[in-house]
């Protein structure tokens, strides 16, 4: 069992889930799966883990790891009652580094149109098109597309062409750089060490910044925040994640590799339980 566990769902085949109930003291060897559960629907889990799980057992468990998921977040608190539910940094931080992607990506429809537009023109009018030209030798449409990458990672893991290539992207689209700048501090933020109070002054401290920010996307996200308060503050605790059971998500995707698919569910999981339970 262990008193550190996390839970997470995983797809086997066809894209079906599966719920993985795991203990993070055995570090995905022997021992690391607690319960493998079909489906996500929260009633039935909570029944099966309350029905083959003595309650002394899951009363020794301290803290529970575990994504956003409402359903997952169902199951913790209802099986796990003296856990600390802890929601996982790296869900939590992708949140801003989407609502990022999302600024890039509309400005990137935009300009393939005024491109299209453009292009049109030209030919009504029997003249040849040439695209702006930018000083790192991108136009307007490779400079949006080639700059995915980069806006994921931090300013000091850029590469020289990268730096090179965010300056002009920044100078051009303000408006994402202010978005980016967002998604850094909360990073900052998850890797300060600090009580649980501080940490969660310190988002609501973002949160507010965001509010006052005509960002949509972020708005909803400081409102995901606020309603999962407890979980994410209490990462600031241990400083716990769910990385355990995303590791261990990828050894069961490697072993479903290995076989080239999932043919027989039952034998699959029947192998999985034998090596890792």
């Amino acid at each position: 069992m262990g008193a550190f566990l996390s839970i997470d769902e995983t797809a086997l085949s066809n894209g079906e889930l599966y719920t993985f109930l795991t203990n993070k003291a055995a570090c995905g060897k022997k021992g690391t799966i607690v319960g493998i559960f079909k489906g996500v629907q929260s009633s039935n889990i909570i029944k099966l883990i309350k029905d083959n799980i003595d309650k002394d057992l899951r009363e020794q468990v301290d803290e529970i790891t575990l994504d956003l998921s409402p359903t997952m977040n169902a199951i913790a608190k209802k099986c796990f009652k003296n856990a600390k539910r802890v929601a996982d940094r790296f869900h939590a931080q992708r949140l801003p580094y989407d609502a990022v992607q999302q600024e890039r990506i509309e400005y990137r429809w935009e300009a393939i149109d005024q491109d299209n537009k453009a292009i049109k023109a030209a030919r009504e009018n029997d003249k040849k098109y040439t695209p702006e030209i930018l000083s790192n030798g991108d136009t307007i449409k490779q400079l949006l597309a080639r700059s995915r990458h980069l806006l994921f990672k931090s300013p000091e893991k850029w590469t020289v062409s990268q730096k090179e290539r965010a300056q002009i992207l920044f100078e051009r689209y303000p408006r994402i750089k202010e978005a980016y700048d967002l998604a850094q501090e909360l990073k900052v933020i998850y890797n300060h060490k600090c009580i649980k109070q501080v940490g969660w002054l310190k988002l609501a401290h973002w949160a507010e910044k965001v509010r006052q920010s005509d960002f949509k996307t972020f708005n909803t996200i400081a409102d995901t925040l606020f309603n999962y308060y407890d979980n994410i503050s209490n990462f600031f605790n241990n400083r716990s994640s769910n990385a355990a059971a995303e590791s261990f998500n990828a050894k069961v995707k490697d072993f479903r590799r290995q076989f080239r698919g999932v043919v027989d569910i039952k034998f699959f999981l029947f192998r999985l339980t034998n090596i890792y339970a």
